[in-house]
């Protein structure tokens, strides 16, 4: 046991490894039963098996030793959907559902159609752009046979430069009419066989509709979103950070992630943001965690715990998370001398990593069961229960 480093660990809020592991199988159930403070000093009850019984158990004995460990941030957020991957979507002008495909909660593709809109505002732009069009066309015809007669000496040179003016106007009539329908999110055509009246509304990248506010047959307001669009194959996990803890995190650090729908499952991330300013009431900074989705598994709205990788290490005991069973309702291994078995209560740090940090209870250089500790436990019970029957 390293006392100095076993206080300085008391103080942690979660720890996680910096050393790999071997896997392990089996654990005590999630949210920690586990991990807790020692209230006696020992565990009454020793076994004594032979090699062939340590076989059958499947027992495996191995010595802890210090090891390097890093310690982490905990933090608790919402999972948002990433707000880089979000759009509001609304029509440039106000027009009237006619039709709304995109149902809630549906996976749209780039470009696909989620609404169509009848709007007057666009039939009279269009109207414009057409009209526009055709008086492009007359003046450039007049410009070309006034340039004809002024060239033959038919007509006056003043009547050749008023056709060009005629023209440069027309074509600047045209422009304007043109640009109008482009702020309006409608390419410009001439083609009478074109919709007039009638635009979709299209989905800018590929993802989820989260909100859907479109109703058939109701107008739809100039920039009121119709349509809330998320590429979910990323989240976010919007969290804040104490002042205390801001000198232990860096941009970039590993994250792992937990939710209560799922809570065998770590979802691995980074930290993508920290904010410039504190909030001067709660002495935080915001965070923001971007998490993988591929599976969906994360909803915007749920609640999440975090472990943020620390740029910090300290030297600490640390045993499996299945060599830690509960015994008398509290945290113990099995501590073998020789082939004679004996639980022992001790103080445990949150299991990060397939580990669980030992506060108090073993020393360096201690040998434990790592494996079929519950198999100890169960014949350790049976033989209670022979001795008081």
């Amino acid at each position: 046991m390293i006392p100095a480093k076993a206080s300085a660990l008391a103080s942690f809020v979660v720890l996680t490894f910096a050393l790999h592991t071997s896997g392990c199988s089996r654990s005590e159930p999630a949210g920690g039963e586990a991990a807790g403070r020692a209230r006696d000093p020992a565990v009454a009850g020793t076994l004594q098996l032979t090699a062939e019984e340590m076989a059958q158990a499947g027992v495996k004995v191995a010595t802890i030793e210090p090891q390097i460990i890093s310690e982490s941030v905990a933090l608790t957020g919402t999972i948002i959907a990433n707000p880089e991957k979000l759009a509001k979507i609304a029509p440039r002008v106000a027009g009237r559902v006619t039709s709304a495909p995109a149902a809630l909660g549906s996976v749209v593709q780039a470009g696909q159609t989620l609404a169509v809109l009848d709007s007057i505002e666009l039939a009279e732009a269009r109207s414009a752009y057409r009209q526009a069009a055709s008086e492009v066309t007359v003046a450039q015809s007049a410009l070309v046979r006034t340039d004809e007669l002024a060239a033959a000496g038919v007509v006056p040179d003043k009547d050749y430069q008023r056709a060009k003016a005629d023209a440069e106007r027309a074509r600047s009539v045209l422009r304007a009419a043109s640009d109008k329908l482009k702020l309006l999110g409608v390419s410009p055509s001439a083609d009478d066989s074109a919709a007039v009246s009638v635009f979709p509304l299209v989905a800018p990248f590929t993802g989820t509709i989260i909100e859907r506010k479109a109703v058939i047959g109701e107008l739809a307001p100039q920039d009121q979103a119709l349509f809330m669009l998320a590429d979910l194959s990323t989240v976010s996990l919007e969290a804040d950070v104490f002042e205390k803890d801001l000198g232990k995190i860096a941009l970039g650090a590993p994250v792992t992630a937990t939710v209560a729908a799922y809570p065998d499952t770590a979802f691995k991330g980074k930290l993508t943001y920290l904010g410039d300013t504190m909030d001067k009431i709660t002495r935080t900074v915001k965070a923001r965690i971007e998490l993988p989705n591929a599976a969906r598994k994360l909803k915007p709205g749920m609640f999440a715990t975090a472990d943020v990788l620390s740029t910090r290490t300290v030297e600490a005991l640390t045993v499996p998370k299945e060599a830690v069973l509960l015994m008398q309702g509290q945290p113990a291994v099995f501590v073998a001398e020789n082939q004679a078995f004996k639980p022992r209560a001790i103080e445990t740090g949150p299991a990060v990593a397939g580990r669980i940090p030992v506060l108090t209870g073993l020393t360096a250089g201690e040998r434990i069961v790592v494996a079929g500790a519950y198999s100890l436990k169960a014949r350790l019970l049976k033989s209670q229960f022979s001795t008081a029957d």
